[in-house]
């Protein structure tokens, strides 16, 4: 194959198989680096942009889909000054907006949107963890400002945010709980958070946690009714962060108790590019925390290669007999 050309997986109609197919290698712009992209991410929501499912993610198809990557500069753009050629990186830099994702060989990425890859990661855990890590950070930091001694329950802490988000606030020094079922929940005890069986009684366990006040700090990574129990679950005075706040809710529980709530949306500075470099300074804080063995991604054990995509997301899903992901899924590209 030549040079100038690479291949990327298409899904070219809505719930339409993974094609592959021979593209141009793009050049990169200003302000972009050209990635060999060497593993590429999964997560639930590449699988509703596949399905048609996600109209925010503004992803018409045919599409080469994939938001996370990692992989190593092999060419830069006009006025570059954060990587050169042959630093690996990793990003949540792409599949949505119209953008060619990182299901393929090769991807131009805004530099912004980019941080060195952590040094102790295989490509394939590095892959799994912008995404995740952006949106823990946006809901814990940016919103909530999460501070040493707090209480902080989160909601699904052994999901993909949930289990970066509970390595987050415990690197900040909080007393950590999280809510999962069946055996996640020992992942959550390994983690060091307290465990706490999400088919319990919302009351019962902030009776047992909290002395009936009710947790400081709540992140809902799950949505829905589990969102409504946050509000039960929050203290007063307490704050409330939800990266699936879809659906009509009840504030009056927040507002009984003064507290507050904010939403996450990942997608928007790569859909209305705004705000893209804090993305990459995010992604720098977490090399950090990758380095001094606070984070680490719980990566499923499965091996799947571009041609294998179809299998993967099945297995992101459960779906067609695939056992669902425990961890997140990689995709090695060669």
């Amino acid at each position: 194959m030549p040079t100038s050309s690479m291949i990327a997986a298409v899904v070219e109609e809505e719930n339409g198989p993974f094609v592959l197919r021979e593209r141009a290698r793009p050049e990169p712009a200003p302000g972009q680096v050209l990635v060999r992209i060497e593993a590429s991410g999964t997560n639930p929501l590449d699988t509703k942009i596949r399905s048609g499912q996600a109209p925010h993610a503004r992803q018409p198809l045919p599409a080469t889909l994939g938001m996370d990557l990692s992989g190593t500069v092999v060419a830069l753009g006009a006025g570059i000054d954060r990587f050169q050629v042959g630093d690996t990186v990793y990003g949540f830099a792409g599949g949505v907006g119209g953008r060619q994702g990182s299901h393929a060989q090769y991807g131009a990425f805004d530099e912004r949107l980019l941080a060195r890859k952590p040094a102790s990661l295989s490509m394939q855990a590095a892959s799994v963890l912008p995404l995740v890590v952006i949106t823990a950070w946006e809901g814990l930091v940016d919103r909530a400002q999460v501070k040493a001694g707090q209480t902080v329950l989160i909601q699904g802490g052994a999901g993909g945010v949930g289990q970066v988000a509970v390595q987050i606030a415990l690197a900040r020094g909080a007393k950590v709980f999280a809510t999962d079922f069946g055996d996640d929940l020992d992942y959550v005890r390994a983690m060091g958070a307290v465990a706490i069986d999400a088919k319990r009684d919302v009351a019962s366990y902030v009776a047992e946690h909290t002395d009936g006040q009710g947790f400081d700090l709540v992140y809902d990574t799950v949505g829905g009714p589990v969102l409504d129990a946050s509000f039960e679950a929050v203290r007063r005075f307490g704050h409330v962060v939800s990266c699936l706040g879809w659906g009509t809710h009840k504030l009056a529980p927040l507002s009984f108790k003064q507290a507050t709530y904010s939403g996450v949306f990942t997608l928007q500075p790569l859909i209305a590019d705004e705000g893209r470099a804090h993305f990459g300074d995010i992604l720098d804080e977490a090399r950090k925390l990758v380095e001094t063995g606070k984070l680490s991604p719980r990566l499923d054990p499965r091996a799947f290669a571009l041609e294998d995509l179809g299998p993967a997301y099945d297995a992101v899903l459960g779906t067609n007999g695939a056992p669902r992901q425990r961890g997140k899924i990689a995709i090695t590209i060669s």
